[in-house]
């Protein structure tokens, strides 16, 4: 396609279709057909991951991608604060920034960050080392116009105080009362908080953010001992735009007449999630008169209600949009009939853990639920008994995880894509029964599957594919009985293949991996771990002929023959040397 063709179109027409990609790294492919391309998918670019094999190239992607508005640093394991200078004083209007999973955060960053990033919204902290009061203090003074934060699970290695809670409040080491209370007087935008695993907060905390915080929406308090019924109801009775409310273990031992009666307060209320907690009836009747606007409910492995109470809150809420009933273990095929006419609006719904229903409530929530989108329903008894019932093709479900179930076989797995045409991701792992005849049915059925897990499936050997997988892009199977033939037929037929797991695959050996690798040109992660038929000599191999790839996980405990005269040292140098004459940011992992 040539420059002149391509400038018969006007650019904004180009950026609407560029927009309809679902991913930006299908851009890589687009930027290099022409310079319009390569300019107009740089426009396009609003998120950027940075890791450390990032770094020699930074100042080159911040200098090309303009118009970032988020940049993730959760991989990053380097020097934080000089990472922090050098974002603050690129000139990008960054809008979110994901600073998780670090060993401490370095305030002076922190300050640079607030000088120059005066629009930013967004601030994930979670899983932070060493997380302090001081580090609250700075965060809400540097951006005071923040609407979501997340200080969830600091990682703290420090030893509780001796004198309990009583000393919690001079104690220097972590996150307490006296931290939450200065930032929620400096935070007036504050939107959305998210304060689990915080151990040294008390029902303070809470109070003090639903008391300075007028505009709260969404709080998540998960695994915080220190607070009560006490705090949440006063949460959800003092914050009038509150839409979203998280908790757990509610309830254990009793559940509080106060914390019931709270919900008649909640006008706004549209998410409740009450995970791990103890619900009685009376508190799923109260939320029924409450007669919020509710579309989603959460109530995973949930003890204390039973079918009755179940049945009053579902006739009340026939719009839910997603409901979660992991782990309700009473629930029975009947049970799932009988509410399934409560269910029109649902697009998301998780059975799993819920040992007693079989094939019978898969096909009927997939025949009476309209708008269904997305099913779990991780180990269950799917595959105790065969359906024979007339079917219905559901062409809106794109998600099925079916993983753990043991009995599931290829009869089921035929009938169920069946009415499933549309699937785009589909999780079979651990389903030991299923064999190479389900593989082919899912592929010769389901030409819009995205993404396939058939891990330790070790009856899947070989299959069988007639068409083009034009759309799969990552495959999972480790464990499993694949075969070199079958990684020979995916490579043959999916050319938008991104990742390929294949670790302890002992069936697979370097010929399969070659094939799929030249195949698959766009290729971007393998993993070959415990792939001990694999000789680790294909690896430089595959450096050299896919410039696509950008992560590697080689056979481990291979030791290369003297035979063929190459040792761990050389191929070792083979690998950096692959890198640099690609330029590229390959990533070999041993393990």
């Amino acid at each position: 396609m040539s420059e002149i063709t391509l400038g018969h179109l006007p650019e904004e027409c180009w950026e609407l279709i560029f927009g309809l990609i679902d991913h930006h790294r299908h851009f890589e492919l687009l930027s290099s057909v022409c310079r319009q391309f390569l300019a107009i998918s740089d426009r396009l670019r609003v998120s950027l991951t940075v890791s450390d094999r990032t770094i020699p190239f930074l100042p080159r992607l911040l200098r090309r991608f303009q118009h970032l508005k988020k940049i993730e640093l959760g991989e990053f394991r380097g020097d934080l604060e000089g990472l922090l200078y050098q974002i603050a004083k690129s000139g990008l209007d960054i809008e979110a920034l994901n600073l998780s999973n670090q060993k401490n955060l370095p305030l002076g960053g922190l300050r640079e960050l607030g000088l120059n990033l005066k629009n930013l919204r967004t601030l994930n902290c979670s899983k932070i080392g060493f997380l302090q009061d001081l580090h609250l203090v700075v965060m809400a003074t540097s951006f005071p116009n923040l609407e979501e934060l997340d200080i969830s699970y600091p990682e703290d290695n420090f030893s509780y105080p001796s004198g309990g809670l009583a000393e919690a409040e001079s104690f220097k080491g972590a996150v307490t009362d006296l931290g939450v209370y200065a930032m929620s007087l400096r935070l007036k935008n504050l939107i959305k908080i998210n304060l689990s695993g915080n151990h040294f907060i008390t029902d303070q905390s809470l109070i003090s953010l639903s008391s300075n915080c007028g505009l709260l929406r969404e709080i998540t308090v998960r695994d915080c001992a220190c607070i009560t019924q006490n705090a949440i109801g006063f949460a959800i009775r003092h914050n009038p735009e509150l839409r979203s409310i998280s908790i757990d273990e509610i309830g254990l031992p009793s559940i509080e007449v106060g914390f019931i009666e709270s919900f008649l307060y909640a006008n706004s209320l549209r998410e409740i999630d009450l995970s791990n907690s103890f619900v009685p009836d009376g508190l799923l009747r109260s939320i029924a008169e409450a007669s919020l606007s509710l579309n989603k409910l959460t109530l995973a492995r949930c003890q204390g209600f039973t079918f009755s109470g179940m049945s009053v809150l579902m006739n009340k809420y026939q719009c839910l949009s997603l409901l979660n009933l992991e782990g309700v273990s009473f629930l029975t095929d009947q049970n799932i009939l009988e509410l399934s006419s409560f269910f029109s609006k649902i697009t998301s719904i998780n059975f799993s853990l819920c040992s007693k229903l079989t094939n019978s409530t898969l096909f009927t929530i997939i025949k009476k639920c309209h708008l269904l989108k997305e099913v779990n329903m991780e180990r269950t008894n799917l595959g105790e008994e065969h359906i024979t019932a007339e079917f219905v093709v559901n062409p809106r479900v794109k998600s099925l995880n079916l993983a753990q179930n043991g009995k599931l076989d290829d009869e089921s797995i035929k009938k169920l894509v069946a009415v499933c045409p549309n699937l785009q991701l589909l999780n079979l792992s651990l389903c030991l029964k299923i064999t190479g005849e389900s593989i082919s049915e899912i592929f010769k059925r389901c030409d819009e599957i995205k993404h396939l897990e058939i891990n330790h499936c070790s009856g899947i050997k070989e299959f069988v594919i007639d068409s083009e997988l034009c759309k799969l892009e990552e495959l999972n199977a480790e464990g499993s009985g694949i075969k070199d033939d079958a990684l020979s037929v995916v490579g043959k037929r999916s050319c938008r293949l991104l990742h390929l797991d294949l670790a302890g695959c002992l069936n697979v050996t370097a010929k399969g991996v070659k094939e799929v690798v030249e195949k698959c040109r766009g290729l971007r992660e393998i993993n070959l771990q415990r792939c001990d038929s694999v000789n680790v000599d294909i690896v430089a191999r595959m450096v050299f002929s896919r410039p696509s790839l950008r992560k590697i996980i080689p056979p481990c405990g291979f030791v290369p023959t003297k035979a063929k005269g190459t040792s761990s040292c050389v191929m070792a140098i083979l690998f950096v040397m692959a890198s640099i004459l690609k330029n590229m940011e390959t990533q070999f992992i041993c393990e």
